[in-house]
């Protein structure tokens, strides 16, 4: 199999979700090395995810590496240019579902050793502090049009003096991974920070087909609530840089 843009896409969003969930697992699940390592643990995971990610796509062969419907969608509002979403989206959502499916295989003995039902979806997909579809709703909005604006001024760093040029090749996805880093860490607090529609979407219908032991509930209530939010989230921030920028 060759590189190519579908399959980076979807080896690197695999890639994103087995150590972005991963280090999710490592904190909740019972009788892991990691457990009770608490938010910045995971933040930062969550960060480093993102890093490798992108890199593994690029790898792969999407030199874009979007790994997130929401930046896909961003991009298409932005430069009114959609053609990327029929290839990019479902590569995503099977790398993210795939993704899923390794944690699982990495924590295998873990899920009977844990009790707490919430524990075992929180590995697999996000949820409220505070249960409010409508408050949980803008808390993913703001998220994801912060992630696109930040996405977009990583990219054009540096661009408006034509004698320094952009960033050094090789250094966006570093900053990409701290724009994460920082979204979890100032806005996560209230959904567990979505900003991405296959990252929840993909790994909650593992949840729900995967034979873990007393796992509960897939929640699929509030399902909608990072699907939804972020992608309206994404079309609102490449629509705001559209309007001032371009």
């Amino acid at each position: 199999m060759q590189p190519s843009p579908f399959l980076g896409e979807l080896i690197g969003t695999m890639i994103l979700i087995l150590l972005g969930n991963g280090v999710v697992a490592n904190v909740v699940l019972k009788q892991t090395k990691g457990e009770n390592a608490g938010w910045i643990v995971i933040t930062a995971g969550w960060g480093f995810a993102v890093m490798i990610g992108v890199f593994t796509a690029n790898a792969f062969g999407s030199a874009a590496a979007h790994l997130n419907p929401a930046v896909t969608i961003g991009f298409a509002f932005l430069r009114q240019d959609y053609s990327l979403l029929t290839s990019y989206i479902p590569a995503q959502l099977i790398g993210a579902f795939l993704g899923a499916v390794l944690v699982w295989l990495q924590y295998l003995p873990h899920w009977k050793a844990t009790d707490d039902q919430g524990s075992k979806l929180a590995c697999f997909a996000t949820g409220p502090a505070i249960r409010s579809s409508g408050s949980n709703f803008i808390s993913e909005f703001i998220a994801t049009i912060v992630l696109i604006v930040g996405v977009v001024a990583i990219g054009y760093a540096g661009t408006s003096d034509p004698e320094k040029g952009g960033i050094p090749s090789g250094f966006a996805p570093y900053l990409v991974g701290m724009l994460v880093w920082s979204i979890g860490l100032s806005l996560g607090g209230t959904t567990g920070y979505a900003i991405n529609p296959v990252r929840d979407l993909g790994p909650r219908i593992a949840h729900a087909i995967l034979p873990i032991p007393d796992k509960g509930s897939s929640d699929w209530s509030y399902g909608w609530v990072p699907v939804a939010g972020p992608v309206l989230g994404a079309i609102a921030g490449g629509l705001i840089l559209r309007f001032f920028y371009f």
